[in-house]
């Protein structure tokens, strides 16, 4: 059961990513996070509230939770921006505790709120490197473009 409250802690990977101010959803185990940087439009980060810092050792229910949560993302980024591909990367170099980087991917260039977003990476591996060019006031629509889609 998907929950609109947020969590009252967040680990230092949310914070990286701008909770509270990024947070679209919350569930009980996960949280989905606008993507500050912009690799792609929409291009999200999904995080385990859990403090672990390996895949493995997330519970039972934040595994069953996060079929939810990934239901979720596909049903409303498909809605809100039509991708072509989405991909989910878990890399957790830089930032130990357990999350995605979800990247909606596009064969074409895409526009939103008059701002031309591309992916750089496409069709092969994402580009996290390249930035769409968005500040806090574009970001924050897209924030409420996904909300607005979310079922």
């Amino acid at each position: 059961m998907t929950s609109l409250s947020i969590p009252s802690e967040f680990n230092a990977t949310m914070r990286k990513f701008g909770a509270p101010q990024t947070i679209i959803r919350s569930y009980r185990y996960w949280s989905v996070l606008l993507r500050p940087a912009q690799a792609t439009l929409g291009a999200l980060v999904l995080a385990a509230h859990e403090p672990v810092t390996a895949f493995s050792q997330l519970s039972t229910a934040s595994f069953t939770e996060l079929h939810e949560a990934t239901r979720d993302i596909e049903t409303v980024l498909t809605k809100a921006f039509h991708y072509d591909k989405i991909n989910y990367l878990m890399l957790m170099m830089v930032d130990p505790d357990v999350h995605f980087h979800v990247l909606p991917r596009y064969a074409q260039a895409q526009s939103f709120a008059g701002i031309e977003f591309t992916d750089a990476g496409w069709p092969a591996v994402p580009n996290l490197s390249h930035v769409n060019a968005t500040g806090a006031a574009i970001n924050q629509q897209i924030i409420d473009h996904i909300q607005a889609c979310w079922p």
